[in-house]
């Protein structure tokens, strides 16, 4: 494996404004926001032909407060069809962010609860610790911050209150890496950086996720490092994993796995080295791994052990060979002829 690759990339931080603009993801407790516009439009344009909604966002961190005017828009793909409640694209107006929480973004996805019932607000902590958890491994992820947003309906005065986390813009991450968003199609995972997807499939497994795909773009962003001239595919939205369990997630039917807590490895064949290399950085990586989940704020004991139990039995198998043999060496993606 070649971590020390990803360290130095991940050491270049040279631009100033590249630094100003992670500060929103420096901090780690939630962001209190309030959102004002008409949500009922908003929430209800979801086809292709999507609009720009206008918004007033108020935000209040520590001794800092204001309000910027935004455009909000949904955003997704299963989600966007599915939720009562979608994710967002925020897009800020660069000229009015400065000495702002925000100061350096333009525009930002933010996940959502998705439906009304509580289970659903849970599932989004437990999703957001995914992200948390893959920080804990390496820092070529994308950075999430927690944020407890009340949504303000100006047409109705109706209010709802709940979590949600902001997500690193892919522009933002690969400034942070010294590198491009690459915007190559059919990009196989056999030409990115072989350490890097060993340990991208490697986590996939981790937390049972399969709804991802290299090639297909999908859950997927392709960075192009300037300096070590590799891509890396880095992963998000993991709503669909076993570790988060939402009631509407669903292996894919071509899969040998009828449940998304069941793990199936979806990595390429690779030498034992890299695959060792791999296991041993989450083995280095376990109590910042469990930390993490731990430290999300309001999320249920029972949920917090729920996903640490199913880490666990993630641990185990690493450690057993036969287990290894069946689903890291024989059960591997084999090379496309």
């Amino acid at each position: 494996m070649r971590p020390q690759a990803v360290v130095v990339i991940l050491g270049i931080l040279t631009c100033p404004a590249v630094v100003t603009a992670q500060g929103l993801f420096d901090e780690q407790h939630p962001l209190t926001l309030r959102i004002e516009t008409d949500l009922r439009g908003l929430l209800h344009d979801r086809g292709t032909n999507r609009k720009t909604h206008p918004a007033r966002l108020y935000y209040n961190a520590g001794n800092d407060s204001g309000s910027i005017a935004v455009a909000l828009r949904t955003r997704g793909i299963f989600r966007r069809e599915h939720c009562a409640f979608p994710p967002i694209r925020i897009d800020f107006p660069s000229h009015k962010v400065e000495d702002t929480p925000f100061a350096g973004q333009n525009k930002l996805k933010l996940a959502t609860h998705c439906q009304s019932a509580q289970s659903f607000e849970r599932n989004l902590l437990k999703e957001y610790a995914l992200y948390r958890v893959f920080n804990a491994v390496t820092d070529t992820s994308f950075r999430v911050r927690l944020v407890h947003v009340t949504y303000i309906d100006t047409t109705k005065a109706d209010t709802i209150t709940r979590y949600g986390f902001l997500i690193e813009s892919d522009p933002a991450l690969a400034a942070r890496l010294d590198a491009d968003v690459s915007e190559t199609a059919n990009v196989n995972d056999l030409i990115t950086d072989p350490a890097y997807m060993t340990l991208v499939a490697v986590f996939q497994y981790l937390i049972g996720n399969t709804d991802w795909s290299v090639w297909g773009r999908h859950n997927i962003a392709i960075m192009s490092s300037k300096t070590e001239h590799t891509l890396f595919a880095v992963p998000f939205d993991f709503d669909f994993s076993g570790a988060v369990g939402a009631p509407y997630a669903i292996p894919p039917q071509q899969l040998p796995i009828h449940s998304v807590r069941e793990r199936l490895y979806r990595g390429y064949c690779q030498s034992d080295t890299l695959v060792t290399a791999a296991f041993a950085r989450f083995r280095s990586s376990r109590d910042s791994i469990y930390a993490a989940v731990r430290a999300v704020p309001d999320l249920p004991e029972r949920d917090a052990h729920g996903m640490l139990d199913y880490f666990d039995d993630f641990y185990k198998a690493i450690d057993n060979r036969g287990v290894v043999q069946r689903d890291f060496i024989r059960g591997c993606r084999n090379p496309p002829r």
